[in-house]
């Protein structure tokens, strides 16, 4: 059984696993939580599972008895450098990992694949790597059919809620102006992200590659972009969700619903201009707020044609 994992490159000093061509990545139970210099690996090499990740001249090679070659495609690419993808990865390796630790600890979270091809047939995560082995890992398919092959993960969910980490409030906002169901709090610890998830059977979307590896997430995706309105586009995008936009039925602070009312039951929540040049208005179940098409309207209504426009482009 694997117990730790350490990652440290030949010249002894750590480094991300974005650079694969000059990382060693050991999986042993006595390396668990530590980061070890080159020097110190064949110490290393009685424990549990092994395996090692440079290029095949690398004096470590020589002490890992098999080899295996990994390639990524598509977007998965999207984990590793700029130089180092769609690329043939040599991993070398003692013991039996998993194909699923190994992907892993090359940097690619479970919740981005969807297909596991060894040696031109479909396997899940549980298959354990051999000699030899050719492995190609695939991202969530949206439109081709593969329903003859070992999917990862259940059906994608057709009418998909999310809960986003605290570095998508922004994104949250947008998702619930088009109608999606969305949940995020800024105080959200990673626990509870995966415990709600999971409860509720909702896709996490994260910027942390970390938390899309803890073994009880099954849906979730990692959120390149930086910018809340590319955000918004990425997820729109990669799920697939443009017929599924429904502008203007959640509330953008709670994730109620909004449902129209008559101005004379709000008449006491409004300033005087609102109730002068205003007459039709909303207001949220959940927590009250109240909305109405102001000037904010126009451009909230224009960004969503923008976005619409994209799934024809």
């Amino acid at each position: 059984m694997i117990t730790g994992s350490v990652v440290s490159s030949l010249q002894g000093e750590p480094r991300s696993t974005h650079d694969i061509d000059m990382v060693v990545a050991i999986q042993s139970s006595k390396a668990q939580d530590q980061k070890i210099h080159f020097n110190h690996l064949p110490e290393l090499l009685s424990g549990a599972a092994t395996m090692c990740l440079f290029p095949a001249d690398g004096a470590m090679s020589k002490m890992m008895s098999n080899i295996a070659t990994f390639r990524f495609y598509e977007e998965l690419n999207d984990f590793f450098a700029k130089g180092k993808r769609k690329a043939t990865i040599p991993v070398y390796f003692r013991g039996n990992p998993t194909v699923k630790d190994i992907i892993e600890s090359i940097g690619v979270p479970h919740t981005e694949v969807d297909l596991i091809l060894v040696n031109s047939k479909s396997v899940n995560f549980s298959y354990h790597l051999k000699n030899g082995d050719r492995v190609s890992v695939y991202p969530v398919f949206e439109s081709l059919d593969i329903s003859n092959v070992t999917h990862l993960r259940a059906k994608p969910l057709r009418q998909p809620k999310y809960i986003l980490d605290v570095h998508l409030g922004k994104l949250a906002k947008y998702l619930r102006m088009l109608g999606f169901d969305t949940r995020y709090k800024n105080n959200y610890h990673d626990s509870q992200i995966v415990s709600i998830a999971g409860n509720e059977k909702r896709i996490i979307l994260t910027r942390d590659i970390g938390i899309l590896k803890i073994k009880k997430v099954t849906c979730g995706y990692w959120i390149r972009s930086q910018n809340p309105k590319k955000q918004l586009q990425e997820v729109i995008g990669h799920f697939d969700l443009y017929s599924s936009i429904k502008p203007f039925h959640r509330c953008m602070d709670c994730n109620g619903i909004i449902k129209k009312v008559k101005k004379e039951s709000i008449h006491d929540n409004m300033e005087e201009k609102t109730k002068k040049y205003y007459n039709e208005f909303y207001r949220c179940k959940s927590c009250g707020k109240i909305y109405w098409q102001g000037s904010h309207y126009d451009r909230m209504k224009k960004f969503i044609e923008d976005l619409k426009g994209m799934d024809s482009a």
